[in-house]
């Protein structure tokens, strides 16, 4: 990465600095993360976040052919689809890993696309003490960016809340989970709500009018109208606890998506077999797949519509290919493996591996998504995900960031 700042960072780093920053989090959100923080950001020099930028635009323009939506709309489970979906995701996401390419320079391969939201307000205010932090450090510069599209704090707060609020009153916005304060994210829930007014309500809480078809929360006793959901329903987490929806989803209800639920099966791993890029790895659904490639140890297994990184093989063999039911067979893939580079130098001497995930937002009176936001997760584990992580430090939740030039005028604020 950026050996000079990262040089300056670890010469500068103490225990102190990592307890402070996770106290100045902690004290912005006004609660404990329920993940691991990771000790420092990641200095993402200029040209690979060109690179990284290049990458995610393209394969997002990609994917947004009328042609490839409707060939992926098959992946929409009958009893999941949900009418009047957009022309195209108001939120949606790139997960690049950091690998070494073939010239020996750093570059992105694809690990995944999501046609569904992250921690987006989350990160905003991990990039406000972060800055702080670094702006405090020997040596370090002053003003920090991760921003992308020349967006700065601002931008990218007004072009957040036209996704999530659009022209609606905050108060008849909800975000939509199952049991939001148990969640992992409540974090996030939390930022949100303080950065655009959004409470976070459960599935169930949801009520419906029927002769209205109009959707309606409880606020004080008092029935209070839902006419935009920010979508945040993991649809297999309310299959595993058998949970059922207030209405049925496959019904007209006066309530716009952001993002609709249809994209949650569309812009997934479903869209990696049909990508032909230099950033994305050979994929192919097992249900196309003739004979195994000989050597599997090249290749990694995954589901199309898992969360977390559950039900991925790493060390795929025969029988694990084998053992998916022939009627399952088009809900998997079989991807080559993507070999991360251990790139960001710990302070305590050790590679750690990076993955970034590119954030875009389509304000609903514009046509394309755009490229807004970062952020990143670190690893020294077999795999991203927190139970590949357990025993480490320098790894988890963090963010790519850069310095602003000395000449900028850019102000960053942090929460009020």
């Amino acid at each position: 990465m950026d050996r000079e700042l990262r040089r300056r960072f670890n010469e500068a780093f103490t225990p102190d600095l990592y307890a402070r920053m996770q106290a100045d989090l902690a004290a912005a959100t006004g609660c404990e993360p329920a993940f691991r923080l990771a000790e420092s950001p990641l200095f993402l020099p200029a040209d690979l976040r060109a690179r990284c930028e290049t990458a995610a635009c393209e394969i997002v323009d990609a994917v947004s052919r009328p042609d490839l939506i409707a060939r992926l709309r098959r992946f929409i489970p009958e009893d999941r689809w949900v009418p009047g979906d957009e022309e195209l995701p108001t939120i949606s996401l790139v997960d690049l890993a950091i690998v070494r390419g073939a010239s020996g320079a750093l570059e992105p391969r694809l690990i995944e696309m999501q046609g569904f939201p992250s921690l987006h307000a989350f990160t905003l205010v991990q990039f406000d003490v972060w800055s702080r932090v670094l702006a405090s450090m020997p040596g370090m510069p002053p003003r920090w960016s991760a921003f992308f599209g020349g967006l700065d704090r601002d931008g990218y707060l007004r072009l957040l809340r036209r996704a999530i609020v659009g022209d609606g009153d905050p108060s008849e916005v909800v975000l939509v989970d199952l049991d939001p304060p148990t969640q992992k994210t409540a974090i996030d829930f939390d930022a949100t709500r303080q950065l655009l007014g959004v409470d976070a309500v459960c599935l169930t809480a949801l009520e419906l009018d029927r002769a209205s078809r109009r959707l309606f929360r409880r606020v004080d006793g008092k029935r209070v109208p839902v006419r935009r959901i920010y979508n945040r329903i993991v649809f297999d987490e309310i299959d595993k606890k058998g949970v059922r929806f207030p209405f049925d989803l496959r019904e007209r209800v006066d309530v716009q998506w952001s993002p609709h639920p249809n994209w949650y099966w569309t812009w997934s791993k479903a869209v990696l077999p049909f990508l032909d890029h230099p950033a994305v790895p050979r994929a192919r659904l097992v249900s196309e797949i003739g004979a195994l490639p000989p050597d599997l140890s090249r290749y990694v297994l995954k589901p199309l519509f898992s969360f977390a990184g559950t039900g991925v093989k790493v060390n795929v063999t025969d029988k694990d290919v084998a053992a998916i039911a022939p009627a399952e067979r088009g809900l998997w893939i079989l991807q080559e493996k993507i070999d991360y580079e251990p790139a960001l130098e710990a302070a305590d001497g050790g590679g750690v591996k990076a993955e970034i995930r590119m954030m875009f937002f389509r304000d609903p009176a514009e046509p394309r998504p755009r490229l807004a936001f970062n952020l990143v997760r670190l690893s020294r584990g077999a795999m991203l995900g927190v139970d590949f992580n357990k025993d480490f430090t320098w790894v988890g939740s963090s963010l790519a960031m850069w310095p602003l030039p000395p000449s900028s005028e850019r102000t960053e604020r942090s929460l009020p």
